[in-house]
């Protein structure tokens, strides 16, 4: 079953092989995920100061990337990071391995976060990706209405107004069924892995096949093979590392949750994420052996 797996096709929506917990041996990570089938990762930036490496790891490795500030990331964040973003992407708009902007959004969950200074930043960086007619990655938690009512607000409504993926989506029904409505697609990790995070599972379960893209959010969000308690971590048990070659591994759990046969699993996360960010395509049929 293990050499099944490592053949099909896997796309890591979202990881952060920019971050400083990869930093040491990227190159290594990012093969060590191919040969476990992961042929294609999109890097989300989340500040200014990330841009260029993200562009460099995806150049590097053949994968795609995405420019945006995130949401965490606005405390620190200038006025004058905006018009950094807008030039940047001016600059990377005939790039084909830019495929969105992104990671953006609002965080309802972090405390002491001025959340009207995260919709300036959301609200703008929306606006941008209608300018620039790109779609958008975006942070949910927390959140969720908050970020629909924007997404109707700079872009309308109706019908598929919109592309991109909401990441790390733990919403309700009702919620999920709204960002679909707007045209994004829904992006399920490492916390589906969790026996207790039952609401999650049954969104996981029960959406339509079509809505759902696969990430690891690498560095963050392990699966629970590789979590470890504070006692656990006190006890001299390493932390796991999350990386892109969990991505087979957490689809298996995603495949049993469904009764999908895993391949069928495959095919659709891919035609969904391309779905989602259309520049996709064209990497991937380069990607494909």
């Amino acid at each position: 079953m293990r050499h099944h797996r490592s053949m099909l096709f896997w796309l890591d929506t979202h990881c952060h092989l920019d971050a400083p917990e990869l930093a040491a041996d990227v190159d290594q990570v990012r093969q060590q995920a191919r040969a476990a089938g992961v042929a294609h990762c999109v890097l989300p930036a989340v500040a200014v100061a990330h841009f260029e490496a993200v562009q460099q790891l995806a150049h590097r490795h053949r994968d795609s990337y995405a420019l945006g500030i995130h949401p965490l990331y606005t405390p620190q964040a200038e006025e004058a990071d905006l018009e950094r973003l807008a030039q940047a992407l001016q600059v990377a708009h005939p790039d084909p391995r830019l495929v969105a902007v992104g990671e953006i959004g609002l965080d309802g969950f972090v405390p002491g976060l001025d959340m009207a200074r995260q919709q300036q930043f959301y609200r703008a960086q929306l606006r941008l990706a209608r300018q620039f007619e790109l779609p958008v990655i975006l942070h949910v938690r927390r959140s969720a209405d908050a970020l629909l009512a924007a997404l109707r607000s700079v872009g309308g409504s109706g019908a598929g107004a919109w592309r991109g993926i909401a990441h790390a989506f733990n919403g309700s029904f009702q919620q999920a069924e709204a960002f679909l409505h707007l045209g994004f697609k829904l992006g399920f990790g490492g916390a589906l892995t969790y026996d207790r995070a039952l609401q999650l599972r049954r969104l996981a379960t029960e959406l339509p096949l079509e809505s759902l893209v696969l990430e690891t959010d690498s560095p963050d969000i392990p699966p629970h093979w590789l979590y470890r308690t504070a006692e656990e971590r006190a006890a001299g048990l390493p932390q796991g590392r999350n990386t892109p070659a969990e991505l087979p591994r957490i689809a298996q759990v995603l495949a049993d949750l469904r009764g999908l046969p895993l391949a069928d699993l495959a095919a659709a996360t891919t035609r969904n994420a391309c779905a989602a960010l259309p520049r996709l395509e064209a990497l991937l049929a380069e990607a494909t052996p």
